[in-house]
């Protein structure tokens, strides 16, 4: 018998730990640490000790730790690092051999109906090959509540929950059929020889919390802020069993210390909420706060939700969880369930899945591309862009649709009314101020945008606002308290809906103006861009920034320092310089990936520039084809023009040639030839000494133009 207070190590085996549940249980019983059994030792849950020995008893009272062992279906490429080891897909006989050396097998089949023949078969071997056991083993499935889905009403009252002990008359789901069989089998296995092989059956309600799961469609709708109306699927009237994710992994926990004499438990919370009551509750705290009922159908088109998670929520349960409760007392993490906890769930549900908003601040000179870089970090971050313009057209339009839609109700009138009344306001505020809204009704406006629920959720990009300190403070602190003592407290709304980064974009004077220069003039006409009056805006925004009590004084005072981008390329249309700064400050986008449709979107659209470029190409091949052919042909006229030309040159050369040649023949003949025959020939008879002196002397002589 180990000694009391001796911390020991439990080795832990669960399958499919990618699995939500899954893996949420590894981490908690890995963090359990001490491992203590959460009830104390008088306390008369061990009464149902009473089948093991007092040596057993005692060594469950020690303190234990937790080795996770488990399988995976292939490399995530992340360590876990509350995982021991990680088992690749392995054939049962090797997988038999790892169990072998577990002390608590841990199957989980709430999730996926894939895992009942291996927990089927697993159990079973593990029962055949009790006597090859070194120690004690405790077998623990985690089933579904949907094997009670088609249970008949305790004592025909539909309002009575069921309890444990009505696990023999429970009724599964169509779909859950083989789950119940399994029960059957685990429990089944667990009564011959419990001392050495103990077998638990824990029916889990459909999981929440911790990113969620069968819940989780519902929460991204709701985040992401696409639907304006969360949808309530079926007529909502259903009772959902339910338990936090955390609640279930300390049941599991609790199991393995105190061994219970019960092998059938219920796992579920108090709540009684139903479908409608916790869509409504999950719509109101993190999305538009308004549902709509639709068919059930409907829900088949959502292609998160999985077959399972869409039999589970069309149950309609009653449950009491009285062995848990009276036999494995522990701190329940959402006892009352749901509903009374979504504060907490969303802000679990925003953390695990790393959905933390982006704040962003933008400021700069006119002119210096405060929009554009808005527009491209909003594109990339899936933020909203607020802007003064925007806030106030929307605000406007917002009200007009709310006196539209009135209403025949008491409430609904009032609501219009009152819409009216503010719309009527804050046009007449326009008209007397050149279509600009007074500073306090601006300020209202921008709060009540920034606290909105998409900007709470998502985040934004706040552009060119505030512009003093006075602003600042105004928008990013709550109203001072009327009593003397908290005049000169200004108490920060908090992380809602101060910026996390501040970017101040800057430009020399030069450059802004050559840029407004450029602009079309469709573009600057009727704006603040105009010639005559940019050089002004300009010049009034740098005497500004000159004072003291600007906007950034007052982030400086909060201790959020400014990065400063310089804007100096004009060719850098898609600011692709500045994005880079700014998304090394901010990180990486914090918010789901695309969802199919988008990759869908994505891949469509990078196909239609793909066919695009290529049919480009296609033209700017086939005009550089073309162009070589009619330079080709070009090439071939003027080569022949050349040829032809060449050729009569030619011919006229030769012709002047020949004409030359007889005349100076004929020149030779008459004129040469009747003085130098007879020379040659006396040549030839005397043959004087020197030829040529004779011959000369002789032509000279006898030259006929002597004559």
């Amino acid at each position: 018998m180990a000694e009391q207070g001796v911390k020991r190590t439990k080795r832990v085996f669960i399958n499919n730990l990618e699995l939500y549940s899954s893996n949420v249980i590894a981490k908690f019983l890995f963090s359990y640490g001490e491992g203590a059994p959460l009830v104390d030792d008088g306390q008369t849950a061990l009464k149902e000790y009473d089948e093991l020995t007092e040596e057993s008893q005692s060594d469950h009272n020690n303190k234990c730790t937790f080795e996770i062992v488990g399988t995976v279906t292939g490399k995530s490429g992340t360590k876990r690092l509350h995982v021991l080891e990680e088992y690749d897909p392995l054939q049962r006989g090797e997988l038999l051999d790892r169990l072998m050396d577990c002390d608590v097998i841990v199957f989980n089949v709430s999730e996926q109906a894939a895992g009942v023949d291996d927990a089927s078969w697993t159990v079973s071997e593990l029962h055949r090959n009790i006597d090859t056991f070194d120690g004690p083993k405790i077998f623990i499935l985690i089933s579904s509540v949907m094997t009670w889905a088609l249970s008949r009403p305790v004592d025909n009252d539909p309002e009575l929950p069921f309890t444990d002990e009505d696990y023999r008359k429970r009724r599964a789901h169509p779909n859950f059929k083989k789950h119940m069989d399994l029960e059957k089998l685990v429990v089944k296995m667990g009564k011959t020889r419990r001392r050495t092989f103990c077998t638990y059956v824990v029916a889990s309600g459909l999981q929440y919390g911790m990113g969620e799961q069968a819940f989780h469609p519902l929460f991204k709708m709701s985040w992401v802020g696409e639907e304006p109306l969360i949808p309530v699927f079926g007529g909502g009237a259903n009772v959902l069993p339910t338990i936090h994710i955390n609640d279930l992994a300390s049941v599991i926990q609790n199991v393995i210390h105190l061994m219970p004499k019960p092998c059938y438990l219920l796992a579920v919370d108090n709540s009684q909420d139903t479908l409608e009551d916790i869509v409504k509750s999950i719509a109101f705290v993190l999305g538009p706060r308004g549902t709509q009922n639709r068919p059930f159908e409907e829900a088949f088109l959502i292609a998160d939700f999985t077959q399972m998670e869409l039999d589970s929520l069309s149950a309609d349960l009653r449950l009491e969880a009285g062995c848990v409760k009276e036999l494995l007392p522990f701190p329940w993490e959402c006892e009352a369930g749901m509903v009374d906890s979504m504060g907490l769930l969303v802000e679990q549900y925003r953390t695990t899945r790393g959905l933390l908003p982006v704040r962003v601040c933008i400021l700069g000179p006119p002119a210096v591309g405060k929009s554009s870089l808005a527009r491209r970090l909003c594109r990339q971050y899936r933020l909203n862009h607020v802007t003064v313009e925007t806030v106030v057209s929307q605000s406007l339009a917002h009200l007009e649709a709310a006196v539209k839609r009135g209403g025949s109700d008491p409430e609904a009138r009032d609501s219009a009314a009152e819409a009216q009344r503010l719309l009527e306001t804050l046009r007449e505020n326009m008209q007397q101020n050149e279509e600009r809204l007074e500073e306090q009704y601006l300020l209202t406006l921008m709060k009540d945008r920034l606290t909105s629920e998409p900007c709470r959720n998502q985040g934004f990009v706040l552009e060119g606002f505030p512009k003093s300190q006075e602003q600042a403070s105004r928008l990013f602190s709550a109203e001072e308290d009327e009593s003397e003592d908290s005049k000169s407290k200004m108490a920060p709304i908090g992380a809602g809906i101060i910026p996390d980064f501040l970017f101040c974009l800057e430009a020399s004077d030069r450059f802004l103006k050559q840029r407004v220069m450029n602009l079309p003039q469709s573009a600057v006409q009727g704006t603040s861009y105009g010639y005559d009056r940019f050089p002004q805006r300009l010049a009034r925004y740098r005497e500004n920034q000159a004072l003291d009590g600007t906007a950034l004084h007052y982030f400086k005072d909060l201790g959020i320092l400014p990065h400063h981008i310089e804007i100096t390329d004009p060719q850098d249309e898609d600011y692709l310089l500045a994005m880079e700064q700014v998304v090394r400050a901010v990180g990486p986008p914090r918010h789901y990936g695309p969802s199919s449709q988008e990759l869908e979107e994505v891949e469509e659209e990078a196909r239609r520039r793909a066919e695009e470029e290529l049919a480009r190409r296609a033209r700017a091949r086939a005009e550089e084809e073309r162009r070589g052919e009619e330079e080709e042909e070009q090439r071939a006229r003027h080569w022949e023009r050349w040829r032809t030309m060449w050729h009569a040159e030619q011919d006229e050369a030769k012709g002047v040639g020949e004409a030359e040649e007889l005349s100076a023949r004929r020149y030779l003949l008459e004129h040469v030839m009747p003085t130098l025959t007879p020379g040659l020939l006396l040549l030839c008879t005397q043959r004087p000494e020197n030829p040529a002196d004779f011959l000369a002397e002789y032509l000279f002589t006898n030259n006929p133009m002597n004559y």
